[in-house]
C-alpha cells in the first residue's frame, strides 16, 4: 500500500518529506519514479498530467492538495473513486487575510496614494469614507466566503452574500440564485469572488454582470475582487468594463491562463492589481497534515470527509 503524490508545478520534495514525517508507515511516491501502480492505494494532486493516474486498481481515495478540485476533471481519464478536497483552517485563514487586506487597501485608496508618492503629490484631499459606508458583496458562501464575510464584518464593512443555493447564516444578509443576483450586485461597492469553478460558473464575471454593480458607493465606481479560479471571469470584458469606467479597479489573483501570459493587457493596465495566485497557498505543514489524518481514519474503518459531489464539480 502507498500514496502517490502526483504534483505538477510545486516542489514534490516537501510534500513527501512532511507526508513521510506523518505516515512513516506508508511508502510515499511520486510520478517521477517507478512505482507498483496496484500498490496505490491514496492519490494527493495538484495538477496531476492528464492520464497520469489511470491503472490504479486499488485506488481507495484521491485528495485535492488545493481548496479547489476543478483541475482534477479535467483530467477525461480521471478513476472513479472518492474524491476529498481540502478544508483546512490555514488554508482558509490565508484567503481572508488576502480579501481584507485587498478590501482595505480600496477602503484607504492605498493605491491612489502609492501613485502620488511616485508622483511627489502631496494631496490636500484625504477624505477617507468609513469602513461601514462601503457594501462588500461576497460570491460563494462556502468555508472561505464565510470565513472572509465574517472578518470583514468585524472591521466594519456593511457585508452580504451570494450563493447559488440558500443558505441561512446568522447575522450575515445572503441572496442566491439567478433571483437574487441583481438585488446582490446592485447593493456592491466591492465584489469578492470565491466560487468554485463549474460548469454554471464558467465566465459568470463577465461585462453584463459587472454592469450590474453599484454606481452610487463611496468610492467612485465598483471593485472586482477575484480570489476564486481564472475561469469564472471574462478578461477581455474586465478590460473593456475597466476602460469604459464601467468598474474603478481590479485585483485578480487568478486568470483564464496561469502563469498570466506576458502579452496580456492585465499585466500593465492602471486599475489592474495582479497577483500570482498566491491568496490561499497549500503549506505542506498543514495540508499534509489533513490528508494524513483522513488516511489514518479511513484505514481504521472511519468514513472519508469533505467528499466533493462530482455532478456539482464541489
Amino acid at each position: 500500500m502507498s500514496l502517490l503524490l502526483a504534483i505538477t508545478g510545486w516542489h514534490v520534495e516537501s510534500w513527501r518529506e512532511r507526508f513521510s514525517a506523518l505516515l512513516p508507515d506508508l511508502p510515499i511516491v511520486t510520478l517521477g519514479e517507478p512505482f507498483d501502480r496496484r500498490a496505490v492505494h491514496y492519490v494527493a494532486s495538484w495538477k496531476h498530467p492528464e492520464g497520469s493516474l489511470a491503472g490504479l486498481p486499488n485506488l481507495a481515495a484521491i485528495f485535492s492538495l488545493g481548496a479547489g478540485v476543478d483541475h482534477l476533471f479535467t483530467d477525461s481519464r480521471l478513476p472513479h473513486a472518492p474524491i476529498a478536497r481540502v478544508i483546512d483552517p490555514d488554508l482558509t485563514t490565508r484567503m481572508s487575510e488576502y480579501v481584507v487586506m485587498h478590501c482595505l487597501m480600496q477602503l484607504r485608496q492605498q493605491r491612489r496614494y502609492e501613485r502620488q508618492q511616485r508622483e511627489k503629490s502631496w494631496d490636500d484631499d484625504r477624505h477617507q469614507p468609513a469602513a461601514r459606508e462601503v457594501r462588500v458583496g461576497v460570491m460563494g458562501l462556502g468555508e472561505l466566503g464565510q470565513d472572509a464575510a465574517r472578518k470583514l464584518q468585524v472591521i466594519g464593512f456593511d457585508v452580504a452574500g451570494w450563493s447559488r443555493s440558500p443558505k441561512v447564516i446568522e447575522g450575515l444578509a445572503t441572496f442566491s440564485g439567478e433571483d437574487g443576483l441583481a438585488a446582490f450586485l446592485a447593493r456592491t461597492d466591492i465584489l469578492v469572488v470565491l466560487l468554485p469553478h463549474t460548469p454554471e460558473t464558467e465566465g459568470i464575471l463577465n461585462r453584463p454582470l459587472l454592469a450590474r454593480l453599484a454606481r452610487d458607493g463611496r468610492l467612485g465606481g465598483p471593485v472586482l475582487i477575484n480570489a476564486g479560479r481564472g475561469k469564472l471571469q471574462v478578461e477581455t470584458d474586465i478590460l473593456a468594463a475597466l476602460d469604459a469606467g464601467e468598474l474603478r479597479e481590479a485585483v485578480l489573483d487568478v486568470f483564464e491562463t496561469e502563469p498570466l501570459p506576458q502579452d496580456s493587457r492585465l499585466w500593465t493596465h492602471p486599475a489592474v492589481t495582479v497577483t500570482p495566485h498566491n491568496s490561499a497557498m497549500s503549506a505542506p505543514e498543514a495540508v499534509a497534515d489533513q490528508i494524513a489524518a483522513q488516511i489514518r481514519r479511513l484505514e481504521a474503518g472511519g468514513e472519508l470527509q469533505n467528499v466533493v459531489d462530482p455532478s456539482r464539480g464541489y
